[in-house]
Order: structure tokens, then C-alpha cells, then sequence
């Protein structure tokens, strides 16, 4: 259900199911979370990238059991458990996720996104909070995440219409960090996640653990204790000492000698 390969300090997980637009599947997305997992324990990868083969990045959730599921209600029987939402923490704790999206990004397919770290789109993407076409209701915490991202304003219009908008609306909005021509997607997203693997890998997740808890932290003394403590580990560590060696002796740093 995923392809998976490494560039560097980069690993890429591509979903498999062009036949389906790469419909969100539970073995499709067990398989990507056991693949984070193994590199989030790889102090050889500092970064991952997400993408989709074919046409399409994910187009939705795998809706071929869906009548099914209908039917069963119906008669009262059991029905498949419900889509695990602990996504978005997991997410939010990996290493950096960097989105690729290369076509369309529908629904399941856009809030499995919305948890990641940096989404780049293709000329060719098309991205939906489909949900209320399906009559079905947004997951995965992106009534919340959404308007964070893109503004209250557009998240309302996106989730009550289930339009669909292209890549350069959705860089417009600030729903993808940009769009670049089609055939340099893979390039840019794979550059971007190489910048972020070069850095300090606990310095790395250090800002993606308070950057997401201070999201709706409301008390600035509170956002600035976080910092402080963040900040006193980081200029006791072996990656500030290398940094200011490399600075003083005008060469990059190395903050992965040993991996």
C-alpha cells in the first residue's frame, strides 16, 4: 500500500493505490504510521516527506464499504470502528512531515495534511473539505486546525461549500506553504525536507513540541516559561558548541556526526 525510499537524511513515503487515487485504506495507513515510526527511531532521518502515486495525493476515504456500513445500521448491526483520530497527535509528535501534494487532496485525503509540518502543491492539486458533499462531517481536528491555518473565514467557506480549490487559491489562502510547476514538486518538497534534517534533531522536535502546544496557549508568560526552558537546554548542548565552532571557523556545521 506505500513505496517507501530514502534521499540523505530524508525518507519518502509515497502512497500506492493509484488505481484508487490513493483512497485512505486502514492497511495504506497502518503501513504509514509503522514506516514514521521506524524513522522516527533512525537518527539517520531527519525529515519525511509524504506523497502520492499517479494523479493523486490521497482523494478521500475509501468509500467502496460504505453502503455496506449503511445497510448494517439500518439493521442495527455492527459497524466498522470508527477512523482513528489519534493521528493528529501523532503527527504532531513525529519528526517534521512535509506534505507533497501532487494532485487531488479530498477530504480524509487534506486533514491527514493538516497535522503535518509543511504542505508544498503541485500546479496540478486540487484540495476539498469534501465532507458535506458526502454528507458526513469533518475529522481529525480540522474544524480547529483549519481555521488556525487559513483564517476562520476561509475555513467556514471551505467546510460549508466542500468546494474544491486549486493549488495557487490554496497557497493564496495559506493552505499550502506554496505551488511549484508539477515536475519540480518532488524536488522542492525533498530540498525543504533536507533543509530541515541538516538542524539539530532535538532542537528540530524541540519546536514542534511547543510550537503546537502554544497553538491556543492564550497566557503569554506561560508561552515564554516553555521558550526559556527550551532555550536553556539548547545552549547547553553539544549542537550550539558545534554551531559556534563552525561559525568562528567559517564552515557548516556538522550536527550528525554520528548518524
Amino acid at each position: 500500500m506505500i513505496l517507501t525510499e530514502t534521499q540523505g537524511r530524508v525518507g519518502i513515503i509515497t502512497f500506492n493505490r493509484p488505481d484508487k487515487l490513493n483512497a485512505m485504506h486502514d492497511t495504506m495507513m497502518g503501513e504509514m504510521r509503522d514506516q514514521i515510526i521506524a524513522w522516527n527511531n533512525d537518527p539517520g532521518i531527519g525529515a519525511i516527506v509524504l506523497t502520492g502515486a499517479g494523479r493523486a495525493f490521497c482523494a478521500g476515504a475509501d468509500v467502496g464499504g460504505w453502503n455496506q456500513d449503511i445497510e448494517k445500521r439500518e439493521k442495527g448491526e455492527p459497524q466498522r470502528r470508527a477512523r482513528d483520530g489519534s493521528w493528529v497527535i501523532f503527527a504532531q509528535q513525529s519528526k517534521p512531515l512535509i506534505c507533497a501534494i501532487n494532485g487531488p487532496c479530498i477530504g480524509a485525503g487534506l486533514t491527514i495534511t493538516l497535522s503535518c509540518d509543511v504542505r508544498i502543491a503541485s500546479e496540478q492539486a486540487r484540495l476539498s473539505m469534501r465532507f458535506i458533499r458526502m454528507g458526513i462531517f469533518p475529522e481529525l481536528a480540522s474544524t480547529h486546525l483549519l481555521a488556525h491555518i487559513v483564517g476562520i473565514g476561509n475555513a467556514m467557506e471551505l467546510m460549508l461549500s466542500g468546494k474544491i480549490i486549486d493549488g495557487t487559491e490554496s497557497a493564496r489562502i495559506g493552505l499550502v506553504n506554496r505551488v511549484v510547476p508539477h515536475e519540480k514538486l518532488m524536488e522542492e518538497a525533498i530540498a525543504t525536507a533536507q533543509e530541515i534534517a541538516f538542524n539539530p534533531t532535538e532542537h528540530v522536535m524541540a519546536v514542534k513540541k511547543i510550537a503546537w502546544q502554544n497553538l491556543d496557549e492564550g497566557d503569554i508568560k506561560t508561552i515564554q516559561q516553555r521558550e526559556g526552558v527550551e532555550l536553556a537546554a539548547a545552549v547547553a548542548s553539544p549542537a550550539f558548541k558545534e554551531a559556534v565552532r563552525a561559525f568562528l571557523e567559517k564552515r557548516q556545521p556538522n550536527f550528525h556526526k554520528s548518524s
